[in-house]
């Protein structure tokens, strides 16, 4: 998905006690949560339709804990990409200290290069399998020496793809123009390093035209290898690169979740004249039917190689095995007269788009991508952003090799770095990556990693920012779930062990349609993702995990807005509410202010200026701090989450009001509310009802109550110059809560009700 941008970089620091931190949030007032006196408080934030308003009960069914998570471990952030500059910026120790401040527990290491069709060297210093020429197959040094403070992507040059799900830079090989460029296939899925017949896993091309041309020949000018035995096909019915959101049934609860998306909605067919066994390579023109047929979409799919050496010579294997194309054309053959509708140019915007199954990853120290900067896996652990706890890291799957995997998991066991878990690769889905092809990677890496740790933790397949498993094109058996034959893959080849986690991307929303409504969205949209894995095969036993999260992949007003508070406090408890193991917020590290759709905004918790000083906190930082350091309690163990039941509706019968309760280790209760009700306060009571025996508990005397919501933010987006006035942390009041009590929640605002409870056994 769309990361923030990056204009910053570091030098090594000291390890940061999160703990010493978080006590000594010190200097700015920003930094601190404000206190008040219940009495001026409670004035401050009753309104008169909340006095006409009976207060509505909320229950906390204590009998019946729907979820059991660490803090430390399940509510995390991330990394995202940063340029050298912004690397020397993020990892000093006041930076470091602004983005620990939001209370996160573990970081996720975001790996970015996936997005931008690049070989990660996360080492730069290693072998390359010509090693005289510099070019090959790149495998990083696991022996650790000096400090790796950056590592770097180099663009892959035999590139299939004009665009993935990531990125409009780079062009495809394919119509190029340049018949002494050319794409080819990662060797990793032929059959002599998966140990299955090619035919299993057919490689692909896709000639996107923009719009129907008339199309009844093709003409392939084939590299070696070649195909022998190939289909041409062509498309109908909506569109079969892209997926789209599953509709909700009668009862709203949306039935049975399968993937319902363009990919699955529609079909290939074979030309007339479009299957060829005894393909010879060279130039090739083949004619395709008698008559044009009108075609958006063409598709090549090869199923038997000639496994002869290409222009990378012989020796090595990988060279002689998959398939190869210098350039594709299709179009009319009329009179013996081939007319080319595909426009040929290095350079994706011009070019007729196309798209491929996969990329062979061998590349040359040439081809370093002047962007592709990613934080060094050193100063990732000794700069303190770690919070001194095991980190998620990622390993590149999909462009690079298995022996690049392995010595990469080499270098940080000896460097003694905690590893929670580690992400293979990142959207799959996104590379347009078929799910038995990237299981086959899987595979591959999870055996040569494992050689080296067998206790190393791996899942995947890191979902690009879904709100529902991913549709892809029917198989023979008309499946149509991404994850489900993923996994089928797996359990068929004795390798479901090695999945320990499921991971996907949220980013639900639209940025230029998002709206106030959407917050209504929020809590259906969790479950039908969720629920989505379980539905397609994944075991409940195996954790889900949401790996990067956003309120959209593309910057967006509403990011900095009040709504972003809102959004990230509800969805944080559904997620947990529907049984996901592990929430990643997106990202740690300040942003600069950018315009976006419908408006200027930013996508982390704090802003910065261009000498790398944080000036402002947004509406995400402080829902943070409510997150993370009043309903919760980091550093202390499991806490247990209950349902909450009882609401208040407006008119179109939506709740107002959503609520999640967690008892804490030490044995207090809190209750996360959010109102959604931009114009109106509303009044609560709270009751703990233990189910079967009948005892209710209430809360015992005063209690800790915390708000944060449009009293104290709201964001002016309009211009470059775009802020938050007013701009103030979240109040704090001790109020009455016991039996009988009502509660005011401000409009617009989230609020933590946190104390002990009487009258319970729990």
């Amino acid at each position: 998905m769309r990361r923030p941008p990056a204009s910053f970089k570091p030098s090594v620091l000291r390890s940061i006690s999160r703990r010493k931190f978080l006590s000594q949030t010190a200097g700015a007032a920003a930094l601190t949560v404000a206190s008040r006196s219940a009495a001026v408080f409670a004035s401050d934030q009753t309104s008169a339709s909340a006095e006409r308003s009976p207060a509505v009960t909320l229950r906390v069914n204590t009998g019946q804990s729907v979820n059991t998570f660490d803090p430390d471990k399940s509510l995390c952030s991330s990394m995202d990409i940063l340029s050298r500059e912004g690397i020397e910026k993020v990892y000093t120790p006041e930076i470091v200290k602004v983005c620990l401040s939001a209370g996160y527990g573990a970081i996720s290491y975001r790996l970015h290069t996936p997005e931008t069709i690049d070989y990660w060297h996360w080492n730069s210093a290693g072998e390359w399998s010509d090693a005289e020429r510099r070019q090959g197959y790149f495998i990083g040094n696991s022996e650790p020496a000096g400090l790796l403070r950056d590592s770097f992507g180099y663009s892959l040059p035999h590139r299939g793809c004009t665009h993935n799900g990531g990125t409009d830079r780079g062009y495809s090989r394919l119509t190029d123009g340049n018949p002494a460029t050319f794409w080819k296939s990662n060797p990793y899925l032929t059959s002599h390093f998966t140990g299955e017949d090619d035919s299993l896993h057919p490689q692909w091309i896709i000639i996107d035209f923009g719009s129907p041309q008339n199309v009844n020949a093709v003409r392939i000018d084939w590299c070696e290898p070649s195909a022998r035995e190939y289909e041409v096909q062509y498309w109908t019915g909506d569109d079969p690169m892209n997926w789209e959101e599953p509709a909700m049934d009668s009862t709203g609860q949306g039935g049975q979740l399968l993937p319902v998306g363009m990919q699955a909605n529609g079909r290939w067919n074979l030309f007339p004249y479009g299957l060829v066994r005894e393909g010879n390579g060279g130039l090739e023109t083949r004619r395709l039917a008698e008559y044009p047929i009108p075609v958006r979409y063409l598709r090549v799919v090869m199923t038997q190689s000639s496994n002869k050496p290409g222009p990378h010579g012989s020796e090595d294997v990988r060279h002689r095995v998959g398939y190869a194309i210098y350039e594709v054309y299709a179009g009319l053959l009329e009179n013996g007269v081939f007319t080319d509708a595909v426009k040929h140019a290095p350079d994706g915007n011009i070019q007729t788009a196309t798209y491929c199954s996969s990329t062979d990853p061998w590349h040359t120290a040439e081809d370093l991508n002047p962007r592709g900067d990613q934080t060094g896996l050193d100063l990732f652990f000794t700069s303190g952003i770690t919070n001194n706890l095991p980190a998620i890291i990622p390993v590149a799957v999909i462009y690079s090799i298995p022996e690049d995997a392995a010595a990469q998991m080499a270098y940080l066991r000896k460097r003694g770095y905690p590893i929670a878990w580690v992400e293979m690769d990142e959207e799959a889905d996104g590379q347009y990556y078929m799910p038995e092809d990237y299981a086959a990677l899987y595979v591959q890496f999870a055996d040569a990693i494992h050689k080296v740790d067998p206790t190393v933790k791996l899942g995947g397949p890191v979902f690009q920012g879904i709100n529902q498993d991913v549709s892809v094109w029917p198989d023979a058996q008309g499946r149509t779930s991404w994850f489900g034959r993923f996994y089928d893959y797996l359990k068929s080849h004795g390798h479901q062990s090695d999945l320990t986690f499921a991971s996907f991307e949220i980013y639900p929303y639209d940025a230029c349609a998002t709206s106030w409504d959407d917050l209504f969205r929020c809590r259906e949209l969790t479950q039908t993702c969720l629920r989505s894995f379980w539905q397609n095969g994944l075991p409940k036993n195996i954790p889900l995990m949401n790996s990067e999260s956003n309120l959209s992949g593309s910057l967006s007003r509403y990011m900095s807005d009040i709504f972003s508070a809102l959004w990230l406090a509800d969805n944080v408890g559904s997620f947990f509410q529907e049984g996901g193991a592990i929430y990643i917020h997106s990202p740690i590290q300040p942003g600069s202010l950018e315009h976006g759709c419908q408006g200027w905004a930013t996508w982390g918790n704090s802003i910065w200026n261009k000498e790398g000083r944080v000036t402002a906190y947004t509406a995400f930082y402080y829902a943070s701090r409510l997150i993370n350091l009043e309903w919760v309690r980091h550093g202390s163990g499991l806490h247990r989450l209950y349902p909450v039941h009882g609401t208040i509706q407006d008119s179109g019968g939506r709740d107002l009001i959503t609520a999640y309760a967690v008892h804490r280790p030490d044995n207090e209760w809190a209750l996360m509310l959010i109102n959604k009700d931009r114009e109106n306060a509303h009044a609560v009571e709270v009751a703990f009802e233990e189910g079967a025996d009948g005892r209710t508990g209430y809360f015992a005397g005063p209690v800790r109550f915390v708000t944060y919501g449009s009293e104290q933010y709201v964001w002016h987006g309009e211009t470059a110059q775009a802020h938050a006035d007013p701009n103030d942390p979240p109040r704090v009041a001790t109020v009455a809560a016991g039996k009988g009590a009502a509660i005011t929640l401000p409009k617009a605002s989230i609020a933590v009700i946190r104390g002990k409870v009487t009258g319970l056994s729990v």
